[in-house]
């Protein structure tokens, strides 16, 4: 099938309480605006799935795994993730969230490139959840593509504004796994953790100063090596955004975007697109940023598809 897959489920709104702070309505936002698109015909929207639970325990402690899916997390458990008041569709929504990455990653390897319109949870531990943050996708999906698809490196480029905390600590002992961190250095997390690499902007770094930290960074992974690469694709970094403090404007976002599919063409690796923060107030401008971002991963995907 032609075109970028994107994985997708309406559990990825309704999944989350109405009453909850966490701003659930961008993902349906986002998909109205891509199917109104004028390259709606390069999207391809898959149902995401509910993911195996053997694949969570690649990644995360069985004790944790076990109580989250049989609701029996405590108060100050659930407080820690946040999404908060949950409802009962909090579970499913999860799993589905986890297989609509994992799910990427195989259509990634099979063709160029693929998207979850979820997902980038990179604050989630080994045992514990946080940060809006249930399972931790991106540490799930590595272990998979490395049992799974025999993929021996992987490159992890996370440009939330949030650091990646979690996926720094879960993958930390993995030599074969890089981390790549570029966010906001005075903000939530408090503790941060040590990636491989982790670059800490002062706060209103505007698009010129930090394309062109960005930049000097993308040739300092050139010699990394890498079979796969996932990209953790947060927008929270919009000079608009509630929990930012950077300063980047649509234009920059797209550029950073660009420099990313760039850098993969030229290893020649596929990439799977995490969709990660956006918390922009109103919602517009992270609904904005995002039905770019996939857009530019529509025409890549129209560009690099296989003959």
């Amino acid at each position: 099938m032609p075109g970028l897959n994107i994985y997708y489920h309406p559990l990825y709104t309704d999944g989350i309480d109405s009453k909850s702070r966490f701003p659930r309505e961008r993902y349906k936002l986002i998909y109205e605006l891509l199917q109104e698109s004028d390259s709606k015909e390069l999207i391809n929207f898959i149902s995401s799935p509910i993911c195996n639970k053997q694949d969570l325990l690649l990644a995360h402690d069985k004790i944790f795994v076990e109580k989250f899916l049989t609701n029996t997390l405590s108060t100050k458990e659930k407080r820690k993730i946040g999404l908060q008041p949950w409802n009962d569709y909090i579970i499913e929504r999860t799993m589905r969230i986890i297989g609509g990455s994992v799910s990427a990653v195989d259509s990634a390897i099979k063709g160029s490139i693929s998207a979850n319109m979820a997902g980038g949870t990179h604050h989630a531990f080994h045992h514990y959840g946080a940060g809006y943050c249930v399972f931790n996708d991106l540490a799930v999906s590595a272990y998979v593509a490395k049992r799974d698809f025999n993929i021996q490196k992987i490159l992890i480029i996370d440009l939330d504004v949030h650091q990646g905390d979690g996926t720094a600590s879960i993958l930390k002992n993995d030599k074969n796994i890089f981390t790549f961190s570029m966010h906001c250095e005075k903000n939530y997390p408090l503790k941060k953790e040590t990636s491989d690499l982790d670059i800490a902007l002062p706060k209103d770094t505007n698009d010129s100063k930090y394309l062109e930290i960005l930049e000097k960074n993308l040739k300092e992974l050139e010699n990394i090596k890498s079979e796969i690469i996932f990209f953790q694709a947060g927008v929270d970094t919009l000079k608009s955004d509630n929990l930012g403090y950077l300063s980047l404007s649509h234009i920059g976002l797209k550029i950073r975007n660009e420099m990313i599919l760039k850098f993969a063409e030229k290893r020649e690796n596929p990439i799977v697109i995490f969709m990660g923060g956006g918390y922009s107030k109103p919602i517009d401008d992270t609904v904005l940023a995002f039905k770019d971002l996939f857009i530019q991963c529509a025409l890549y995907a129209e560009k690099n598809k296989i003959k």
